[in-house]
């Protein structure tokens, strides 16, 4: 890989986790303010949400190497937390790699 796409992989995944983290605790909000539910009801989908945010977060963010910026930058680019003006910058080959239009898994 690249010196310069790695550098750009770090910028891309920085903020990814940021955007990650603020889209999940915007649903967090949601939950906790939802007053059709009990407190408890509340409690028990903000438990298991936070679980859920917590997989999603290890899938796409655990492990920081090379080997595992294809992986990882496909995912980011499938849920749209990469942002389009870093991913511009990286090589062709990586940007084409980690397309997931051109390559769904």
């Amino acid at each position: 890989m690249k010196e310069s796409d790695w550098k750009i992989f770090k910028q891309i995944k920085e903020r990814a986790i940021d955007l990650f983290c603020n889209q999940a605790l915007e649903e967090f909000e949601e939950v906790m303010q939802n007053e059709k539910e009990t407190a408890y009801d509340r409690y028990l989908i903000l438990y298991n949400l936070i679980q859920e945010r917590d997989k999603h977060m290890q899938l796409l963010f655990d492990g920081h190497s090379r080997s595992r910026v294809p992986l990882q930058l496909h995912a980011m680019r499938g849920k749209d937390l990469a942002e389009e003006s870093l991913i511009d910058q990286l090589s062709e080959e990586l940007r084409q790699s980690t397309d997931p239009e051109r390559h769904k898994c």
